[in-house]
C-alpha cells in the first residue's frame, strides 16, 4: 500500500469512526438549521435511526456541525440526557404558587452583568413573577434564585450590545433587558464592584448551546422570551397595579451599553465559559 492510499485509508477510517461511535450519552450532533432530510430514502434502518435522534439531545436538527462544534457543545452539562427536566422539576418545586403562580413558560439564557460576565441561567416567567434561577447542573442543586415581580417591570429593551467609546471589550449578538426601577440609577460604588446584586435591571442573550438542537432552539430564542414576557407582565399591571407607580410596559428597541472598560476578568471568564457548567477533563497529579 501506498503512502498515499495509506492516507486515504486513514481518513475514511476516521470518519467512519465518528459517524458510528459516539460518545455515550450524546450522538452525532446536529445544530439548529431547520433542514430536512431528503424524501424517499427510507429504508429498513430509518426506526432505529428516529430512536436515536428522539433519544440523543445533540442528534436532533437540521444540519451535522462539524467535529469541533460537536465537541464543545457535549462539554455543557445542560445537553446531557435528562439533566435540563430534572433542573426544571426541581425549580419548579421550588416556586411559590401564592406569590409567583402557575408558571407559564421556561427559558434557558445567559445573564451579562454589568462587567461583562456571562452566567448560565434558567428563567422562568410565572403569573405574576419572572425568575432567575442559578443552577448547578452538576451537581443538580438551585443554588439561587432572584424573583422579579412583573407589576414592577417598566421597561423591556432589545437591541445589539455596545460599550462606551473608550473601552477596550467588545461583543457580538443581541439581546433584553428589563427594567424594574426606572427611577433608581446604579451607585458609584455598584458599578465599581464586580460583585454588586442591586442592579436594576438584568441582561440576558442566547445561551452558547441555542442551535443544538429544536428544543432548545425555541427554549433560548430571545425575540419569544421578550413578547411573552411584555404581553404577562402588562396583564399583571392591569391585574395588580402598583400604587403611585405609573403602569404598563414600554417595550424599546435600542442598543444595550455595557459600562465596562478594561475587563481582563470577563474576557478570560467568557473565553473558558467559567460562568457555565462545563466539563473541564481531568485535574490530577
Amino acid at each position: 500500500m501506498t503512502d498515499a492510499d495509506e492516507a486515504s485509508f486513514r481518513a475514511v477510517q476516521l470518519e467512519q469512526d465518528s459517524v458510528e461511535s459516539p460518545a455515550p450519552g450524546a450522538g452525532a450532533g446536529r445544530p439548529r438549521s431547520g433542514g430536512a432530510d431528503t424524501p424517499g430514502n427510507e429504508d429498513a434502518g430509518t426506526s432505529d435511526r428516529s430512536a436515536h435522534v428522539q433519544s440523543d439531545p445533540l442528534a436532533r436538527g437540521g444540519k451535522r456541525s462539524s467535529a469541533v462544534e460537536q465537541f464543545k457543545l457535549r462539554r455543557f452539562f445542560v445537553l446531557r440526557l435528562g439533566t435540563l427536566d430534572h433542573a426544571i422539576e426541581d425549580i419548579k418545586s421550588l416556586v411559590d404558587p401564592k406569590e409567583d403562580g402557575a408558571v407559564q413558560s421556561v427559558w434557558l439564557m445567559a445573564e451579562i452583568d454589568h462587567w461583562n460576565n456571562e452566567k448560565e441561567r434558567l428563567v422562568f416567567i410565572t403569573e405574576k413573577s419572572l425568575l432567575l434561577c442559578k443552577y448547578d447542573f452538576i451537581m443538580l442543586n438551585c443554588e439561587q434564585i432572584q424573583r422579579i415581580p412583573l407589576n414592577l417591570v417598566d421597561r423591556i429593551a432589545y437591541g445589539a450590545f455596545t460599550f462606551p467609546p473608550h473601552s477596550l471589550l467588545t461583543r457580538d449578538g443581541e439581546g433584553v433587558r428589563i427594567f424594574w426601577d426606572r427611577l433608581r440609577e446604579p451607585s458609584f460604588m455598584s458599578r465599581w464592584n464586580p460583585f454588586a446584586l442591586d442592579y436594576p435591571y438584568t441582561t440576558l442573550t442566547y445561551h452558547p448551546v441555542y442551535n443544538a438542537n429544536d428544543r432548545l432552539a425555541r427554549m433560548c430564542e430571545i425575540h419569544s422570551f421578550r413578547e411573552q414576557l411584555a404581553m404577562v407582565a402588562q396583564k399583571v399591571h392591569a391585574e395588580n397595579p402598583v400604587p403611585g407607580k405609573a403602569n404598563g410596559v414600554l417595550v424599546l428597541n435600542q442598543p444595550l451599553v455595557i459600562e465596562a472598560y478594561v475587563g481582563v476578568m470577563s474576557v478570560i471568564g467568557n473565553q473558558n465559559k467559567l460562568g457555565y457548567c462545563l466539563a473541564r477533563g481531568n485535574i490530577g497529579f
